[in-house]
């Protein structure tokens, strides 16, 4: 067996294609979520799955879940991957609760995470972060799903300083759009998407390499890259057209529905 690696939010999307292709390339995976039936069903598919079912935003479930794995003596591979996406539709009555969540979530359990599992990480072991090209550039609606990723991105960059000295690598991966249960949601168009298959190769490569910065699929985040480099006005021309759109599309299908119902 190669090793073991820890993946938070392993029971769907982009953790879950993660799980099998670690197991595909002979881990042992401690499959982390909230679902425990699923968790249950990936252990009984593979005996070496790990199953553990807790709220990432929860401590003390965090605890409890680090120590049911305390016979595990090493952790190679902390995959942080779990997260949330919810948008801000109402910028002027600003959702107060919904930005708390989304950070807890996203941002504030990792510090919990890291609290009672990178102890696990020894020499040679690796951090990873999976984070969001979202950090790139502003989006409208995305106040809390971008603030707390671009959290992430400070968090990895700070923790490789710190973690240096203790030859623990660490990785931020920027994935682009990816075909998940959480993008399904999503009701604008989105290039260049990927499949969570498609996603989870790219970081097992990146990994494996020990590379500190994984972008992909380049043919969108490279784009990105160059519109972060122009002056701030040409992007925001360019989100507020397409987000001016987008509700014009919403408008239009509104009233197309209004019209059907009273025939």
């Amino acid at each position: 067996m190669k090793g073991t690696i820890l993946i938070t939010g392993a029971t769907s999307g982009i953790g879950e294609s993660l799980l099998h292709h670690y197991l595909a390339n002979d881990y042992q995976v401690i499959a982390c979520g909230r679902n425990q039936e699923k968790l249950k069903q990936l252990a009984t598919d593979n005996t070496n799955v790990v199953p553990i079912a807790f709220d990432i935003t929860d401590k003390e479930q965090i605890r409890a879940a680090a120590n049911k794995i305390s016979a595990i003596e090493r952790i190679d591979i902390l995959m942080l991957n779990a997260g949330d996406c919810r948008y801000i539709d109402n910028a002027k009555a600003f959702d107060g609760e919904l930005f708390a969540s989304v950070i807890a979530t996203n941002l504030q359990s990792l510090g919990y995470l890291l609290e009672y599992f990178l102890p696990k990480v020894t020499a040679g072991g690796h951090v990873v972060f999976v984070s969001s090209s979202a950090t790139l550039l502003p989006f409208p609606r995305a106040e809390a799903y971008g603030a707390s990723k671009a959290g992430i991105d400070y968090l990895a960059k700070s923790l490789r300083l710190d973690l240096k000295a203790e030859n623990i690598a660490v990785t931020l991966v920027h994935p682009g759009f990816i075909k998940t249960p959480l993008t399904d949601k999503n009701d604008f168009a989105m290039p260049f998407l990927l499949t969570s298959e498609q996603a989870a190769s790219r970081i097992y490569q990146g990994v494996s390499a020990r590379k500190h910065y994984l972008h992909f699929p380049k043919r969108l985040t490279l784009i990105m890259k160059l519109f972060a480099l122009l002056p701030d006005f040409i992007w925001q021309s360019v989100a507020l057209k397409n987000e001016k759109s987008l509700n014009n599309e919403k408008a239009l299908k509104k009233e197309e529905e209004l019209r059907n119902n009273k025939k």
